[in-house]
């Protein structure tokens, strides 16, 4: 069974963009376009990794990764933030909410899958 990927970013074109490249790569892919949606798509869903943009409507990033780390039926979800930030804060404090890896955008998609790849899928 193919890994399953939830993608969550406000960028619509993005989102679409990275669904169609994941589920060409072999993945089964959700998105959802704000913290809101994503949430309810981590329940639903039940994805083995979240690539998550920081700067979201309703609930950021960050704050999701918290709660998908901080819940025992959702911890062991990898998280990948793919952001526009590229200020060291806002890198640590991704990896202080729980992230597993951090991606800038625009992001080059041999790296971003390459980074999949090493958190197992």
């Amino acid at each position: 069974m193919p890994a399953k990927i939830l993608i969550i970013d406000d960028e619509e074109l993005i989102a679409k963009v990275l669904s169609i490249r994941l589920e060409a790569a072999g993945y089964q892919t959700e998105t959802a376009l704000d913290g809101d949606e994503g949430l309810e798509k981590v329940k639903s869903f039940s994805p083995d990794l979240a690539i998550i943009d920081i700067g979201l409507p309703k609930i950021d990033g960050n704050t999701i990764c918290e709660v998908i780390k901080s819940s025992e039926k959702t911890k062991k979800i990898k998280v990948i933030m793919l952001t526009g930030r590229k200020m060291v804060a806002d890198l640590e404090k991704a990896f202080g909410s729980g992230a597993d890896a951090y991606v800038q955008k625009p992001y080059e998609w041999e790296r971003l899958l390459e980074k999949i790849k090493k958190l197992g899928f």
